[in-house]
């Protein structure tokens, strides 16, 4: 195995990158002056020493707290719960939620040996009580794995006051959010309902 092919190789292990993409790139790279490769593989190789999880919400972040935690233009009786830190910034693109965020880290899927107790549910739990928080929006993925993620969700937090609410139809069962569009989004936080 060459050069080529071990960077096509690596390439195609990339999420959403098959084979025919990956070999694409590579041969793109071939053709790329040097000052952007190099500008390139620093930023590859610095990633994990620039970019963290916010110590407040879990959203990835170069400064912490992130920007939205520090944000005191923000609604802190609300805080929207995701899966992943991506799913922050996909939502923060529809404009239409203007509350903080709680990432989870994943969801709840018994059959890979993920539980509660390997969630970040034990600091939401924390901040509820006390940032004095009236609702929790579950903004997991449609899917059934995201489904029982919400129900626990629901069940722990049923008895300390606090609203919980899902977002509303219009994301796809079985899709994620990385993968919808805004108006998508921001019609679901528009029509979500209590669970």
């Amino acid at each position: 195995m060459n050069a080529l092919d071990e960077l096509t190789d690596s390439f195609s292990r990339l999420p959403g990158i098959g084979k025919k993409s990956a070999s694409r790139i590579s041969y793109h790279l071939l053709k790329t002056d040097q000052a952007f490769l190099e500008r390139f593989a620093r930023q590859l190789l610095t990633l994990h020493d620039r970019i963290k999880g916010c110590s407040i919400c879990g959203a990835y972040t170069e400064n912490d707290p992130c920007a939205i935690c520090s944000d005191p233009t923000r609604d802190r009786t609300v805080i929207c719960v995701v899966e992943q830190p991506q799913d922050v910034q996909i939502i923060e693109a529809s404009r239409e939620f203007k509350g903080m965020f709680h990432v989870l880290g994943g969801v709840i899927a018994p059959l890979e040996g993920i539980g509660p107790d390997k969630l970040s549910v034990a600091q939401l739990q924390k901040r509820i009580q006390s940032d004095g928080v009236k609702e929790v929006i579950i903004a997991t993925n449609p899917t059934v794995e995201g489904d029982t993620t919400a129900l626990y969700l629901r069940r722990i937090l049923e008895n300390t006051g606090v609203t919980v609410t899902r977002l509303a139809s219009g994301l796809p069962v079985g899709g994620d959010l990385e993968y919808a569009d805004k108006l998508t989004l921001a019609r679901s936080f528009r029509g979500r309902v209590s669970l």
